[in-house]
């Protein structure tokens, strides 16, 4: 194997891949890059048996074949190189890499000894790249981290015909984003729960490529138990999470109101992190609303104490609610709109957050529901 490749394009392709290899892979191969050229063609790929990685990248080669490194190494090197064109070279056991006056020797791994990727399940549809991003940005700060409740730790994808839905709760907030995307079949109808830190890791990567990503989910047959995302000349494949019971979390939502208040999004936003300077890691922060705007408190009668009011139009009975206040920033930053709607049935259920308009009325698409702290006061 020997090509010549730019440098930005080598270092960005193998960033890519290394971000996903495991830290204590269970065999030594599973911590490689595997580089891969054919035909003017470098593929570079990454495989832990859970999360595959391929990127495909145009080079001027003079001999085909294969070669496996570190990845974590290679990314930390392509990364310091000059931005001058990049040489590679495999000689017997090792990687000799040149760029500018720069020379680099890395020894190499088995390539018999690392494992075969997984086929790319069908195409199921195709949404914007942009979109796709946002939404599970908007999403994935609700999962859990509990990897012992493994299905909280997922985000929950439900295609049904052009309507695109995704969920994840970790039971003390629930994120839920709806939207349209174009899918193969007009009348499919599944589900897929889907690792959330590999689903965000994915969209933060192919968000910014713009165009489309195409979304492949089997059901039934070759590929069934995962889902690959393809975006310009990159691909992920990822094992699913058993989701055969999660909770039915769509009725947590209520079906009406009793108040709601309207808000500044930055203003809130400043006003929690102030007063919560004074809340420890279980110390609620307590809303106060009223026809007079609304009062953000913590502390208790012994510690040190914060308060501050602020602007809020409000409908409804006064109200003081409590909540966890870093759930309440996650909620707040991602909404996207400069105003929020807070939703409440009492200071007991669970209150919603939605991005507003300005004309008041909530943007329909994206709401996140949110468990209030019971206090005594």
């Amino acid at each position: 194997m020997k090509f010549r490749v730019e440098r930005d394009a080598l270092a960005d392709a193998v960033a890519w891949t290394a971000k996903s290899l495991p830290n204590r892979p269970s065999v030594p191969v599973l911590a490689g890059v595997m580089m891969r050229v054919t035909d003017g063609q470098l593929n570079v790929s990454g495989f832990d048996y859970e999360v595959s990685s391929q990127v495909s990248v145009d080079v001027q080669g003079d001999a085909d074949g294969a070669a496996l490194v570190s990845g974590r190494l290679l990314a930390e090197i392509t990364k310091a190189l000059p931005a001058k064109p990049v040489d590679i070279a495999a000689v017997g056991a090792h990687l000799e890499l040149v760029c500018g006056s720069a020379r680099f020797t890395l020894p190499t791994m088995p390539v018999e000894d690392y494992p075969t990727l997984p086929e790319m399940p069908d195409s199921a549809g195709t949404i914007d790249a942009a979109e796709f991003a946002s939404a599970v940005a908007q999403v994935a700060i609700a999962a859990g981290r509990d990897e012992t409740l493994p299905m909280m730790t997922g985000v929950r994808i439900e295609l049904n015909g052009s309507s695109l839905a995704m969920l994840a709760t970790d039971r003390y907030r629930l994120a839920m984003r709806e939207m349209q995307w174009r899918p193969e079949n007009p009348e499919v109808s599944m589900n897929a729960l889907v690792p959330a830190r590999t689903l965000a890791d994915t969209a933060k990567t192919l968000g910014p490529l713009g165009g489309d990503v195409t979304m492949a989910l089997a059901h039934g047959g070759a590929g069934e138990g995962m889902i690959g995302f393809v975006g310009g000349a990159r691909r992920t494949t990822s094992r699913l999470l058993d989701g055969a019971n999660y909770p039915p979390v769509r009725s947590l939502f209520p079906a009406s109101h009793n108040a709601e208040a309207r808000v500044s999004v930055a203003a809130l936003n400043e006003v929690v992190r102030r007063v919560a300077l004074v809340a420890d890691r279980t110390t609620p922060v307590l809303l106060s609303f009223s026809d007079e705007g609304l009062v953000v408190e913590a502390g208790g009668t012994e510690e040190a104490r914060a308060s501050e009011a602020m602007e809020a139009a409000f409908t409804g009975e006064p109200l003081t609610i409590g909540f966890n206040p870093q759930y309440l920033l996650d909620g707040l930053a991602a909404l996207g709109s400069p105003t929020a709607m807070l939703s409440f049935v009492d200071a007991f259920k669970p209150a919603v957050i939605s991005p507003s308009g300005e004309d008041g009325e909530i943007v329909p698409g994206y709401r996140y529901l949110i468990m209030p702290i019971r206090v005594t006061r």
